[in-house]
């Protein structure tokens, strides 16, 4: 009697372990793990997914989340070591999290990110096609969750930049996002995560600061409504002191922006803490926006970029600015010495980058004038860059390039100011004189006028403009522009 009970009770307790199935519980702990590691506290993160997995070893989404923290220290820092010793982990937590029930939504989500995540990361590490074919499993993956269930809102978070995204394709390209099978539309992309943002779903809630961050970068460099993007950003009072990354995020958008002083307030005024993980951007986007400020620390910040960073990311740019900053502060040795190691250091995948290596090799050095006048521009003191600008004369400087610049920093100071008519004359003098040179500045010129008649709804003006924007070849930043004129076009046609 006694063994037939104990054998019948080790039946049960073993049939009870047996039946227990791996799941996706996004409970509690795992929140708090997951918005840690969105602030950039990752260590704190990854304690609470371990205790998670201790306590909850079928609870699968501790793997999901443990992505983000591996996809930040790469995305940023760019360590090639780290990347070796930690690419494994990729196939390791898809077959992880694909023994999970098929019928829950966070099947194919969870899969999806990670392989979106990862496609990011293979960009910094030189895998380009590698990571094209990562982006075409999480859109597809993505797909099919959106069909198998419709109504989970996290799916559109991810699928709704990707759509915005792939809409901008330039012409010449789509060929590419045809042949992978990726469709792209502006307005369905940026309705699938406004759909997200303004939702109660309490499952959508877990992911709301993620959709915001999304959100910022799309508003600025795809829709180019800068108003809309700094309204969105005071209106969620986005806590940039405590949330790490919303500093970054935001320093980032003010760099593109025009707007150093907010960039260098929001980086200095977060809490400093050994609970945040140390990026090595922060000190690129300090070192650049100082300078143009004109502080006297910029050279600090960028010489601890470019000695300290591992990856080849904005190296080239970085060591172009410092070049600068000993130009302008008279001592060439120094200057030469950073301009010496452009085309040594770094890599050509940004637009920025690969004009630092050209003037790298050309050898010419900027007009003091000019380039004081581009940097407090490019920082947004437009009254001082105005001024000094105005105190010469195109006659004043020798080359043409230079009487191009003259005209095209001028246009770009009217036009921020709000003086449209002179910011498009000068933008037309610009295209006139430029079109057919290797200088970036008739291009940028074509891109901004459309974007003037765009705002004033002169449609059909603003897309004579994108196009000669677009119909212009052999120029610096010809992708980037390419890029926001296509983007352009599209919002021209309701796409």
């Amino acid at each position: 009697m006694r063994f037939t009970f104990l054998f019948a009770l080790i039946c049960s307790i073993s049939l009870a372990v047996s039946a227990r199935q791996p799941g996706y519980d996004f409970n509690d702990r795992c929140q708090q793990a997951y918005h840690a590691i969105m602030q950039l506290r990752l260590q704190t993160g990854l304690s609470l997914l371990e205790a998670e997995k201790r306590e909850n070893p079928d609870n699968l989404i501790p793997y999901f989340i443990e992505n983000y923290a591996d996809f930040f220290t790469l995305f940023f820092n760019e360590d090639a070591n780290a990347y070796a010793s930690r690419r494994k982990l990729r196939a390791t937590r898809l077959d992880k999290l694909a023994e999970g029930p098929s019928d829950s939504p966070f099947h194919l989500y969870t899969q999806a990110v990670v392989k979106f995540q990862w496609a990011l990361i293979k960009v910094k590490f030189g895998e380009k096609w590698d990571a094209v074919w990562e982006v075409r499993k999480s859109y597809l993956t993505l797909k099919d969750n959106e069909r198998k269930h419709p109504g989970f809102l996290p799916n559109k978070m991810v699928l709704g930049p990707m759509q915005t995204v792939f809409g901008t394709i330039p012409e010449g390209y789509k060929w590419i996002t045809n042949t992978l099978g990726l469709r792209g539309s502006i307005k369905q992309g940026m309705a699938n995560l406004q759909q997200v943002i303004d939702s109660r779903d309490p499952v959508a809630d877990i992911f709301r600061e993620e959709s915001w961050y999304y959100y910022c970068y799309l508003k600025l460099f795809i829709e180019n409504k800068p108003e809309q993007l700094w309204d969105f950003v005071e209106k969620k009072q986005l806590d940039t002191k405590n949330n790490y990354l919303f500093a970054l995020m935001v320093a980032n958008l003010s760099l593109n922006n025009q707007k150093a002083d907010q960039g260098i307030r929001v980086l200095e005024g977060r809490r400093q803490s050994s609970e945040y993980t140390a990026l090595w951007y922060a000190e690129y986007a300090l070192g650049l926006m100082k300078f143009e400020r004109g502080d006297a620390d910029a050279i600090a910040h960028l010489e601890r970029f470019v000695g300290g960073f591992k990856g080849k990311f904005y190296v080239k740019e970085a060591l172009q600015r410092l070049s600068w900053a000993y130009y302008l502060k008279g001592d060439m040795n120094k200057a030469q010495y950073y301009r010496n190691l452009v085309p040594q250091r770094g890599n050509l995948e940004t637009d920025a980058d690969k004009q630092a290596q050209k003037e790298a090799k050309g050898g010419k050095w900027p007009h003091p004038v000019l380039l004081k006048a581009r940097l407090l521009s490019d920082g947004g003191f437009y009254t001082d860059a105005r001024d000094l600008l105005l105190s010469k004369k195109t006659t004043d400087f020798q080359l043409v390039e230079q009487k191009l610049e003259y005209a095209y920093r001028l246009a770009r100071i009217y036009d921020e100011m709000g003086n449209d008519s002179a910011a498009l004359r000068l933008y037309d003098a610009t295209i006139k004189i430029g079109s057919n040179r290797p200088e970036y500045y008739a291009a940028r010129a074509s891109l901004q006028a459309g974007y003037i008649y765009e705002k004033s709804g002169d449609k059909a003006k603003a897309r004579q403009y994108f196009q000669t924007c677009l119909d212009m070849e052999g120029h610096d930043y010809k992708n980037s522009l390419d890029q926001r004129a296509k983007s352009g076009m599209l919002r021209l046609d309701g796409k």
